[in-house]
């Protein structure tokens, strides 16, 4: 068996066990997925503030002749609502086509969100149609630690004269 066709099928078995697995968690009934005594409440909130990031490219391995996508290390600094530092990798592609581009990119984020401490991570996936921007960051379901446990929630960046800006809507379950 060659190369590619080996890659195909662990792609192929991949993707089976992932819907596999989706087609289980979403056939749950309720009371399979969380105890029915348990009451959980939501508190909603919003942060916003400013942020500064660095970017650190990173070599690639293609050769030159293929689609180039690009990866780079993500280092924040966050003030304002949240007062955190995050580390996390990115992934971008630039279209030949003048405003045409998308990235992915996660990101691990530590500190203290309106006073409570604890870290989550972001799902960054971004596209630019001519000129166009979507930007969709969430944290990833589960992923709060300590007091940030049970966090959900989306950011939008702003970007003003050069500084960044974000504003973070969430939500923190809580279980009495």
């Amino acid at each position: 068996m060659n190369n590619l066709s080996h890659t195909c099928n662990l792609v192929r078995a991949v993707l089976c066990l992932f819907l596999s697995f989706a087609v289980f968690a979403f056939a749950q009934t309720p009371s399979q997925v969380s105890n029915s005594n348990q009451k959980e409440t939501k508190m909603a909130a919003h942060a916003s503030g400013t942020f500064e990031v660095k970017l650190t490219p990173q070599a690639s391995e293609e050769k030159a002749e293929a689609v180039s996508i690009g990866r780079m290390l993500l280092d924040k600094q966050f003030l304002g609502d949240l007062v955190a530092t995050s580390k996390g990798e990115m992934l971008a592609h630039r279209t030949a086509i003048n405003g045409s581009a998308g990235y992915v990119a996660m990101e691990h984020v530590r500190g203290t969100l309106q006073g409570r401490k604890g870290a989550f991570v972001l799902q960054h996936s971004g596209t630019m149609t001519r000129g166009a921007p979507q930007l969709t960051i969430s944290v990833v379901p589960d992923s709060g630690t300590d007091e940030l446990t049970g966090l959900a929630g989306k950011t939008t960046i702003n970007i003003v004269e050069g500084k960044h800006y974000y504003e973070f809507d969430y939500t923190i379950a809580d279980k009495p």
